[in-house]
């Protein structure tokens, strides 16, 4: 096998899954939500149909359509050419380490640790640890926010008194917001280090750096140096078996920050869509053999999930798949592509958190006939079929899918 080619739409979810009751998203559909929104636009004369042929060539449409038992009727609407299915996620959480290690095979069945208060919501212990061993006045925020508003509302004073901007979501996470001149980008990667050794007791799942530029609230705006520092997977994940075996793994994104940098042997930097494909389909004119390009599309989610931003959702799905038409151009006979999700964020939802709902599952190789691959039980069976792919050991959880992916 030549490459594997892994691109994750951050928050592209396709229906609430069978254990949503669980975390109050019955009837969370990232993906149709958006469809049915830009229905009602048109009508109205606001906006457009979505127009994702190649997605819907992949099986994008097919997947939402059997996973929830919707209808979507849309002009790009095609029999599909790929393999195209479903996965239910079993990892506890619905946040982005979770579902990216258990699509690498390696599910996270325990709980992580939250910061549920949302205000106040850091431990008076961990904030006084923290100041003292980073020398600083004091944190802002300390409480449950979206990135926008927090720089909205502490911004001019962070840059005043020089505290940094600390506050959380629903996810086992601790964000740390700082400007980049006025306070130093590396003074942030270095508060964020100290936070990380300290939040270890707590159990939490990743501290984000959240660099920032401008002078006034209407100015602020988050830069592409943010740094994600995780936990180690509880487990080798299949990338850390594909590079003892030989193969490379390509991060782009913040994909290496995700899975610790275990597992990867090249890590590229990326902002924005634009760059994120440029890059990818750079990787992919390179020669390389035995190895996984893999990137994370964080704006989907970013930008426009948890900003509830469902018109710019939907023009970046159709950027998106724009761009596939050179990626798939840009793929080796033996190469496959694979599309999928690691939550939802649905853009229509109450708040600003993930989702919890299936995620889809397309996988494409030229000449290839196309099979619907149904309902995934777990994340993990990617994992399984990419470890089977490259002739890896087998992983603990999941169940292959390649024998499926039959060339004409």
């Amino acid at each position: 096998m030549s490459r594997v080619i892994i691109l994750v739409a951050d928050g592209l979810g396709v229906g609430s899954s069978a254990d949503a009751e669980k975390f109050g998203d019955v009837g969370a559909n990232t993906f149709f939500h958006i469809y049915e929104k830009m229905k009602q636009l048109t009508l109205s004369g606001q906006g457009h149909d979505l127009h994702l042929p190649n997605l819907a060539k992949l099986g994008l449409l097919a997947a939402c359509e059997e996973a929830n038992g919707v209808t979507m009727d849309l002009d790009c609407k095609t029999d599909p050419i790929a393999a195209y299915g479903y996965m239910q996620e079993i990892s506890t959480g619905k946040d982005t380490p979770s579902g990216h290690w258990e699509m690498a095979g390696v599910p996270v069945l325990f709980d992580w640790g939250y910061f549920t208060e949302k205000t106040n919501s850091f431990p008076e212990e961990l904030i006084k640890e923290l100041v003292e061993k980073t020398d600083v006045a004091g944190i802002l925020g300390n409480c449950h926010a979206p990135g926008t508003d927090i720089l909205i509302k502490h911004g001019v004073q962070h840059i005043k008194d020089k505290m940094p901007i600390c506050y959380t979501s629903a996810d086992s996470v601790f964000q740390i917001a700082a400007h980049e001149e006025h306070f130093g980008l590396q003074r942030l990667y270095d508060f964020c280090e100290v936070a990380r050794e300290l939040l270890d007791k707590y159990n939490i799942g990743r501290v984000i750096a959240r660099p920032f530029l401008g002078e006034t609230p209407s100015e602020f705006k988050r830069t592409g140096n943010r740094r994600d520092l995780s936990v180690l997977p509880p487990s080798p994940t299949m990338l850390d078996k594909l590079v003892a075996n030989g193969g490379s793994v390509t991060s782009i994104g913040k994909i290496a920050d995700i899975y610790a940098h275990q597992g990867i042997s090249e890590s590229i930097k990326a902002t924005g869509l634009e760059q994120l494909i440029d890059t990818t389909i750079a990787q992919m004119q390179k020669p390389g053999t035995n190895q996984i390009i893999f990137t994370n599309l964080v704006n989907f989610d970013q930008d426009f999930g948890h900003r509830r931003d469902i018109p710019g959702y939907a023009e970046a799905l159709e950027y998106f798949d724009t761009r596939l038409a050179e990626i798939m151009d840009n793929l080796h006979d033996d190469d496959i592509l694979m599309i999928t999700a690691d939550h939802g964020c649905d853009p229509s939802w109450v708040g600003t958190d993930h989702t919890r709902e299936y995620v889809p599952m397309l996988a494409y190789q030229k000449n290839m006939q196309p099979v619907n691959l149904g309902k995934r039980d777990t994340f993990a069976d990617m994992g399984q079929t990419i470890a089977d792919i490259f002739n890896l050991p087998a992983m603990e959880y999941g169940q292959s899918f390649l024998k499926q992916l039959v060339v004409k």
